[in-house]
C-alpha cells in the first residue's frame, strides 16, 4: 500500500533560489540526512538535472534509486524507478511566491515493496518531511546569505 506525506513551509527566498538548491544534486548529501551519494546521469539543455542516481539511507535501510526529474517555473517533480525496497516513488515540490517569501509544498508518495509496520511508517514520514522542508529551508537561507 502506498504511503503518502505532505508538508508546507515558508522560505524567506524567491522560488528561483529554492529551485537552484534543488537542482544542485551533487550537494544534496551535505544538507539532507537521507542522501548518501548523488550523481547526475544526464541533464536537460538548460543544465538542470534530468536523470539522477541516488543512494539513500532511511532508518537503517539503504537503497539505490534512479530518479527522473521534470522542471517547471515554480515546481520540480521526480519519479523513481522500481528498486528492491520500493515499487515506485513520486515526489513534488510546488512553490508559491508570497511577497519576498515562498510557500514550499512537498508531497511524496512511496509504494514499498513489502508491508511496513505503521510505527515505522510514522517515524520515516517525520524524518523525510523534516529533511525535505526544514533542511531545504536552512540550505536555501545559508546559500542566499553567502551570495
Amino acid at each position: 500500500m502506498a504511503v503518502r506525506a505532505t508538508r508546507e513551509v515558508l522560505v524567506e527566498a524567491p522560488p528561483e533560489a529554492i529551485l537552484d538548491v534543488l537542482a544542485d544534486i551533487e550537494s544534496m548529501p551535505s544538507w539532507s540526512a537521507l542522501y548518501r551519494k548523488t550523481t547526475v546521469l544526464d541533464r536537460y539543455p538548460d543544465g538542470r538535472p534530468h536523470r539522477v542516481e541516488a543512494t539513500l539511507r532511511l532508518m537503517g535501510v539503504t537503497d539505490r534509486e534512479i530518479l527522473e526529474y521534470h522542471w517547471g517555473r515554480y515546481w520540480v517533480v521526480w519519479d523513481a524507478e522500481e528498486t528492491f525496497q520500493q515499487r515506485g516513488q513520486h515526489v513534488e515540490y510546488n512553490l508559491t511566491p508570497e511577497g519576498d517569501r515562498t510557500r514550499v509544498r512537498f508531497d511524496v508518495i512511496v509504494d514499498p515493496s513489502a508491508p511496513i509496520p505503521s510505527f515505522l511508517v510514522k517515524r520515516a514520514k517525520k524524518l523525510v518531511l523534516y529533511s525535505a522542508t526544514e533542511r531545504l529551508r536552512e540550505r536555501v537561507l545559508n546559500t542566499t546569505r553567502a551570495e
